[in-house]
């Protein structure tokens, strides 16, 4: 499991794990919280089966004894923290609002490091796909929530760094339909709500 966790990642199922600090459980799944490092604690020695009067007798496994699973901000170094984006790296970034000409992000890692601050950035509608640049519509490619994987692609002004998503491997990971769900991608430009059965279009980044 990846050692780093965005808000709304699957983390496994709440067969396999009890829910720590910076988790909650939907539909039988453990999912993130908050954005941060993983960490399994695994828990105390079970005792074994106990010989008594020539029978055997197992113990019953309770939830107490499956391993818990948390997310926390702990153990980002000062040197992580420091790390500022800069051209040519991989960021996670949620979205925040989206306009005609682009989607406005709030970048959250960079590469494998956490950032203490979010930085801002920008996809411009021209930047979201190397093909039919200019038939590329925002709203159906990314929506307020959504994470994306993107590539910094200029340093941009003194607010923002320019992102695209103009590759395969880039563009939404995590979304969320309009009903609240969290959707899986069936192609390259859509989502689907497995509750409702209803599509969303997105930039889907591979593999899908």
């Amino acid at each position: 499991m990846s050692t780093l966790a965005i808000p709304g990642q699957l983390l496994g199922s709440a067969a396999k794990y009890q829910p720590g600090p910076g988790t909650h459980i939907h539909e039988s799944n453990l999912y993130s919280s908050l954005l941060g490092s993983v960490h399994i604690t695994q828990p105390a020695k079970a005792p074994g089966p106990t010989k008594r009067l020539n029978k055997i007798i197992n113990t019953t496994t309770t939830p107490a004894e499956l391993p818990t699973i948390s997310v926390s901000r702990s153990g980002v170094s000062e040197k992580q923290r420091e790390t500022l984006p800069e051209v040519g790296n991989i960021v996670l970034c949620r979205v925040i609002r989206i306009t005609p000409r682009q989607a406005v992000v709030a970048i959250l890692i960079c590469g494998d490091t956490v950032l203490d601050a979010e930085w801002q950035g920008l996809i411009r509608a021209q930047d979201v796909r190397a093909t039919e640049k200019d038939r590329v519509k925002i709203y159906e490619s990314f929506r307020p929530g959504d994470i994306v994987r993107a590539e910094v692609i200029s340093l941009g002004d003194q607010a923002n760094y320019y992102l695209s998503t103009a590759r395969n491997e880039l563009g939404v990971i995590i979304a969320s339909s309009e009903a609240g769900n969290a959707m899986y991608p069936v192609n390259w430009k859509e989502y689907r709500d497995p509750e409702t059965g209803l599509s969303e279009p997105r930039k889907v980044a591979k593999p899908y």
